[in-house]
């Protein structure tokens, strides 16, 4: 095992953290709202099952926000005229992120909801 080879390969993926989180509104949104979420599950007292589903969902969001980013750029240098095909590709990126933001919300009110319900009543 090439161990200068596996830290290049975690610089290489910070890297591109960084570039995202520079060049990307939607992810520096997304990280935000993460953040939010941690602290409103910490001041909430979340289980641990539902910690394990909230650090999954904020991961997923991230991850998949970085391969949308990914998507765009390969697509923007493979077709840097407006085709429809490259568009199209960019807007089921895109969609997938909408898919997975929507389903993590609804999964979040269903953890929060209950306990905030129980917390004022």
């Amino acid at each position: 095992m090439d161990v200068r080879k596996l830290f290049r390969s975690f610089r290489y993926a910070g890297k591109g953290f960084v570039q995202t989180v520079r060049a990307e509104q939607n992810f520096r949104f997304h990280l935000l709202s993460g953040a939010a979420v941690l602290f409103a599950g910490w001041l909430t007292g979340l289980s641990k099952a539902e910690w394990m589903i909230i650090l999954l969902l904020i991961a997923g969001m991230l991850s998949l926000e970085l391969v949308n980013t990914a998507v765009e750029r390969v697509v923007d240098k493979a077709s840097p005229e407006p085709h429809p095909l490259a568009g199209q590709a960019k807007d089921a990126a895109a969609a997938a992120v909408l898919v997975f933001a929507t389903s993590s919300a609804v999964i979040g009110f269903m953890i929060f909801l209950p306990k905030w319900w129980n917390l004022f009543n």
